[in-house]
């Protein structure tokens, strides 16, 4: 009886998928990340959490469950009608009814992620020739894979387009 239930209990053993950041399908290095440590909540143009419904933030969580299964990379290349998911601007735009604010990095690549018909989430990356430095005051590693959330943009009002 031991034997056979030991036999039972490596069948079910080896019935346990096994996964690991080894294995040549694993996913896990490309996949964007989300960093809310930049995030501004007291612009006049922007909002807090608290600023939106209950359903709207139960899409933006949505979105970025959604986005953070590929890289910020692969959803620059996706469109949403004509425009991309992703949208680097580089410099904050003049045209913003935003105030830049001044704890974000002045390298900072300004950036946009389209939510949906309107609403934007507004952040920024690190630039490609920072990727993987590693940062001299705390040994940390940069990485062009994170976005950096700093306003929710219900509104459409940080890049705003003339019509």
């Amino acid at each position: 009886m031991g034997k056979k239930g030991n036999k039972r209990k490596e069948s079910f053993l080896n019935s346990i998928p096994k996964i690991s950041i080894n294995n040549k399908t694993d996913t896990l290095a490309q996949r964007c990340k989300f960093n809310l440590s930049y995030f501004v909540n007291s612009d006049s143009a922007g909002q807090d959490f608290k600023d939106w419904e209950h359903n709207e933030l139960i899409k933006l969580l949505n979105k970025l469950k959604d986005y953070s299964n590929n890289s910020l990379e692969y959803w620059k290349t996706q469109k949403v009608g004509r425009y991309s998911v992703l949208e680097i601007y580089g410099s904050f735009p003049i045209n913003s009814e935003f105030k830049e604010p001044t704890h974000i990095p002045i390298e900072a690549q300004w950036a946009r992620f389209h939510l949906e018909n309107i609403p934007r989430l507004i952040g920024f990356i690190i630039p490609e020739s920072y990727h993987d430095k590693i940062q001299e005051n705390n040994g940390y590693r940069l990485d062009k894979n994170t976005f950096y959330i700093v306003f929710l943009d219900k509104h459409h009002k940080f890049y705003k387009i003339n019509k």
